[in-house]
């Protein structure tokens, strides 16, 4: 795969199609738009998929898994260890993303891009390109070509499951460190302090808060980046899960599906995958803005907000994985309630 070919593929979204999704919003027996930001989602698939009823019927979170090297820094409560365990009961379904992905009727398909410890799983799609990143505090957390690899490989992954037939997907991740691999890349991607980004992740501790912004802001004085480059921010902060997930994004786009947003770090991969390709932001879909301090900052810059507000920052991709029974329920009412002429009632005028 070529990156600049890839991005060439992306073409934009059927805007004549979400006018015409709108247009039988409104000729459904309902208040006008009373169905709210649903409505427009309804509308941006079809606009995506380039078909008035569009097709969400297969639905699957892809969780990108691996381990970062800044762990080594003590900016996280818990080891790298954690990773795999956690990615190795994903595959035995017995996780809180595994949990929730059941109710909504989606399938949960565990990536690892790159852990420190191979999990022997059948479930498990190995996309490794090297086990753990490196301690960006101290080096480069990636080679610039393991960064492409990475994001070859998350295109991949989106083939792939459009060639099982998946018409509707969403992010998640698993891997210790990477809201601080996250905060790092947005600072650097939008010139922006680790105090204006950073958060406390899985619950550190004022200390360790403290710890993780200075960290972030050591590194960003002496890790080698240019401006505007979203490889060379990637190499130097970023990890295999995020690069994975920019990966995927552009290979959606690519083969015209949207994708579900989970939280702050899979927004961070959708902010790489846009500033590579601005075609990419008509195929994403934002669920909800992440307790995490990042995500705010993020999704602001990418113009979208989440439509869920439940204070989520589970990760995984449980806050996405949440959105899928509402775009259903959404997409039953569009699909098959009665217009307004079918029951003989004048319709809403704007």
């Amino acid at each position: 795969m070529i990156l600049s070919n890839l991005i060439e593929e992306i073409e934009r979204a059927d805007e004549k199609i979400a006018c015409e999704a709108r247009k039988k919003w409104d000729s459904i027996a309902h208040p006008l738009s009373s169905l709210g930001v649903l409505e427009e989602i309804i509308a941006k698939i079809a606009s995506c998929e380039r078909k008035i009823l569009p097709e969400t019927e297969k639905k699957a979170v892809a969780v990108f898994c691996a381990d970062n090297g800044i762990v080594e820094e003590g900016v996280t409560q818990t080891s790298a260890d954690v990773t795999a365990i956690v990615a190795e009961n994903m595959c035995t379904k017995k996780t809180s993303v595994c949990c929730m992905a059941a109710v909504a009727g989606a399938d949960v398909i565990p990536i690892d891009m790159g852990m420190k410890r191979k999990v022997f799983h059948t479930a498990m799609i190995d996309m490794s390109v090297r086990r753990g990143s490196s301690n960006f505090a101290k080096e480069n957390a990636m080679t610039g070509d393991e960064v492409l690899r990475a994001i070859e490989n998350g295109e991949k992954v989106a083939r792939e499951l459009c060639e099982k037939g998946y018409n509707l997907t969403a992010t998640g991740e698993m891997g210790i460190g990477n809201t601080t691999t996250s905060a790092a890349v947005v600072c650097a991607m939008l010139g922006k302090r680790a105090e204006d980004v950073a958060g406390r992740g899985a619950g550190l501790s004022d200390a360790g808060l403290a710890r993780k912004i200075d960290v972030i802001n050591r590194a960003l004085t002496e890790r080698a980046w240019k401006k505007g480059d979203v490889i060379s921010i990637l190499s130097a902060f970023g990890g295999f899960d995020i690069a994975g997930m920019c990966g995927f994004y552009l290979g959606m786009a690519k083969r015209k599906k949207c994708v579900l947003l989970d939280g702050f770090i899979s927004q961070t991969a959708a902010l790489c995958a846009v500033k590579l390709a601005e075609n990419v932001r008509d195929y994403l879909i934002a669920t909800h803005e992440s307790s995490e301090k990042g995500s705010a900052v993020v999704l602001d810059e990418l113009k979208m907000s989440g439509f869920i507000h439940a204070g989520l920052h589970l990760g995984e991709g449980t806050g996405a994985v949440c959105a899928f029974p509402m775009i259903e329920m959404a997409k039953k009412v569009y699909c098959e309630m009665a217009t307004f002429d079918e029951i003989s009632v004048e319709a809403y005028k704007r």
